[in-house]
């Protein structure tokens, strides 16, 4: 059965329209004339144009693949988008409008977290996606101003909506509440963690079991992908560092590289360690081989100022004062104007900017000006949200193995350092431990 909601018109039936002349006559003093039985030589005027009756579908979902994508259309219009290995896009559903035929509508929306216009034309025609054998009866097509367009099919699916009442139909329902999103539920709490303590000492503990101290001291922690090895940086005497390499598994802690060297990082397939060296009175950037850590590599002789960690298993990620590098071990390498990143943001020496291990195209960046935020950033849309409350002061945000979940260091009620989750979309806002520093392993 077709679920529609129509728009309101208030017909005002041709009888009372008359009455109403009629007695308007009569308070004027006038008296109304008998309706002539002869023929009128001036031709009657016309009536009222009928009320169309406009309808639109709801309760709909629409997907596509290539990219793969999905939107809802609730009782109000489009409310949601989400798109694979992207955060899922609040909607404010606009104005629909009917187009040309009975059979075409277009639904007007705003992405409430960038403001960004959204149009969804929807059309009632046989619709398979990308040669699927599935036939659907509607046409989609979704454009996001920032996104670009997505091509797909949509089917009716009141089952997907399990927060629909009938009395929602009704716009002036003061009952009617907005559409809450679903709790994210698919995420996996970490299984091996790193991070420093309130008195700075260097922590791991695996699962449940209680955290063991790795080193006194230490700084720029980052845990293999399968949570076995740990490097971090110890600072010497003078300006001298180490980079230390830690087992968690033997519990035996190994020199790698002595000198002027800081911020180790592991590549995503566990094979390499990019790490910053100064020479010439500036930072460059190397890689060793984690099986042969006797044998560094130069891949930059461009001067930088920190390294980000690894964007895939071929690309580091730098930056200086004004763009992001994308160092390529396989091809030339490439930059980004950090001003394009951040907008409006404030740029600081010290911010952290880590890609999606889910997604190379989404970035998450800890700016260390103008109140701390965390945000997030995609690269080819430069579409850029938000993610902690504005009264955080948040800072050196890490994903979660999973994509999903971030770790972020921020002040808890006793003002000590404490680390703190949030999901993706910005909920999920919870109190881990206390401490700093955390880095996801498995």
């Amino acid at each position: 059965m077709m679920l529609s909601r129509p728009y309101r018109t208030h017909p005002i039936p041709w009888a009372l329209l008359t009455l109403g002349l009629f007695t308007a006559a009569s308070l004027l003093g006038q008296t109304p004339q008998k309706p002539s039985s002869q023929p009128q030589q001036k031709k009657p005027a016309p009536l009222p144009p009928a009320p169309q009756s406009k309808h639109y579908p709801i309760l709909l979902i629409a997907s596509g693949s290539e990219p793969s994508w999905s939107l809802r259309i609730g009782m109000k219009g489009a409310e949601r988008l989400e798109r694979q290995s992207y955060p899922p896009i609040p909607l404010d559903p606009g104005e629909i409008e009917q187009e040309g035929t009975a059979e075409a509508w277009l639904y007007h929306a705003k992405d409430t977290a960038t403001g960004a216009d959204v149009t969804v034309h929807l059309s009632r025609e046989a619709c398979s996606d990308h040669g699927s054998d599935t036939k659907y009866p509607f046409r989609a097509v979704v454009t996001h101003s920032q996104i670009g367009e997505l091509s797909g099919c949509a089917k009716i699916a009141p089952e997907q909506f399990p927060e629909f009442k009938q009395k929602n139909l009704d716009d002036d329902d003061p009952d009617k509440k907005k559409v809450v999103p679903p709790p994210i539920t698919n995420f996996k709490p970490p299984v091996a963690v790193a991070y420093l303590d309130l008195a700075g000492k260097v922590m791991f503990l695996r699962g449940e079991t209680p955290a063991k101290i790795v080193a006194p001291k230490g700084s720029e922690l980052s845990l293999s992908h399968d949570g076995k090895r740990l490097v971090f940086t110890r600072e010497d005497q003078g300006a001298d560092h180490t980079i230390v390499l830690y087992d968690t598994v033997t519990a035996k802690s190994t020199d790698l590289i002595r000198g002027s060297v800081k911020s180790a990082f592991w590549s995503p397939d566990d094979s390499q360690i990019a790490f910053l060296k100064f020479a010439d009175q500036a930072w460059h950037v190397w890689t060793i081989p984690s099986n042969a850590p006797d044998r560094p590599v130069q891949l930059s002789n461009d001067s930088v100022l920190a390294l980000q960690g690894w964007q895939d298993a071929h690309t580091v990620l730098v930056s200086d004062a004004s763009e992001l590098h994308f160092l390529k071990t396989e091809s030339p390498p490439s930059s980004m104007d950090l001003r394009a990143i951040y907008g409006s943001f404030q740029i600081g020496p010290t911010d952290l900017i880590r890609a999606s291990p889910a997604n190379s195209d989404l970035l998450l960046v800890s700016a260390s000006a103008g109140g701390n935020p965390v945000f997030l950033f995609e690269i080819k849309s430069k579409r850029r949200v938000t993610l902690t409350p504005p009264n955080v002061n948040a800072s050196s945000a890490e994903w979660s193995r999973d994509g999903v979940q971030i770790f972020f260091i921020t002040r808890d009620a006793a003002k000590n350092p404490a680390i703190f989750r949030i999901f993706w979309d910005g909920s999920g806002f919870k109190r881990q431990r206390p401490g700093s520093g955390m880095v996801i392993g498995q």
